[in-house]
């Protein structure tokens, strides 16, 4: 099973409500390189990951990112779980009428 690193850091990125320009400049990840894996040109690299979790503000999705599980009670959650930020999407199913 691969892990989409990618995807889990635009949904750690959207969750924190930066931009992609915040996301680069909190991390030292250069802007085209979140570019470059948030459209899937490239997957997102070991080093990419390793900027992430070792930047104080995203310590809290460590263990999320690498296996996709969450320890609340460590401080360890999703972007869904995170106090400071959630991922505000609207289910597609939501919208629908029925009947």
């Amino acid at each position: 099973m691969s892990i989409d690193y990618a995807e889990k850091l635009r949904q750690i990125r959207k969750a924190e409500g930066l931009t992609q320009a915040a996301f680069a400049q909190q991390t030292g990840v250069s802007l085209s390189t979140i570019k470059s894996y948030e459209t899937g040109h490239q997957p997102a690299r070991a080093e990419t990951v390793e900027k992430v979790i070792n930047t104080q503000l995203f310590e809290k999705y460590t263990l999320w990112l690498m296996t996709g599980k969450t320890a609340p009670i460590a401080g360890q959650v999703s972007p869904s779980l995170s106090p400071d930020g959630q991922d505000n999407k609207i289910s597609s199913r939501s919208t629908r009428k029925i009947g």
